[in-house]
């Protein structure tokens, strides 16, 4: 059987579209490769496929490497788990987290059911450009990136502060060199 996929995306460009045809027995990671290429996204995030329902709730996760499993699921691994293990019927909802840190993702669905038989998987459609695969914003932006007085006081903050406001009371007797913090 070959599977018609259509994969698209909320952000950026609104004409975004890749759809990929793929051999049922093809595995997860055949699938991942083949969305990576058609973006052009290098191989180096921790990016997992989630098969939704019909409102978009995440249920079984396919993961790229093996995790500690969730108890309500199974621990599934890309490159051992074939489409066919888990896709079954037109409409079947899916997404691909490619931006692990801030969660953004793909939605795609299962089109097409179709006889036959093909190697791997293939984009066969490619419209509009992909949003960028990471965010530019830093989550860790402003900890600690200028010294140690710098730590997660932006400036705005900084000018507020009045170290005379801060009891120091009871700090004095912490020490972080003997270990005993910790």
């Amino acid at each position: 059987m070959i599977y018609r996929f259509t994969f698209s995306c909320e952000e950026g460009d609104p004409n975004f579209r890749r759809v990929f045809e793929a051999d049922a027995d093809a595995t997860f990671l055949d699938l991942h490769n083949a969305i990576l290429k058609s973006v052009g996204y290098p191989d180096d995030q921790m990016t997992s496929f989630f098969l939704c329902n019909d409102e978009w709730e995440k249920g079984q996760e396919v993961t790229l490497v093996e995790m500690d499993s969730n108890f309500e699921y199974d621990n599934m691994v890309m490159n051992e788990t074939r489409l066919s293990d888990l896709i079954e019927e037109v409409g079947q909802r899916l997404i691909y987290i490619f931006d692990p840190m801030f969660e953004r993702y793909f939605f795609g669905s299962l089109k097409e059911i179709k006889p036959g038989a093909m190697n791997g998987v293939e984009c066969v459609e490619s419209k509009g450009k992909a949003p960028k695969q990471l965010k530019s914003e830093d989550p860790l932006a402003g900890v600690g990136g200028k010294g140690d007085d710098d730590f997660m006081f932006d400036d705005e903050f900084k000018d507020e502060l009045d170290m005379g406001d801060i009891d120091m009371e009871g700090f004095q007797d912490l020490s972080f060199d003997d270990g005993t913090m910790f």
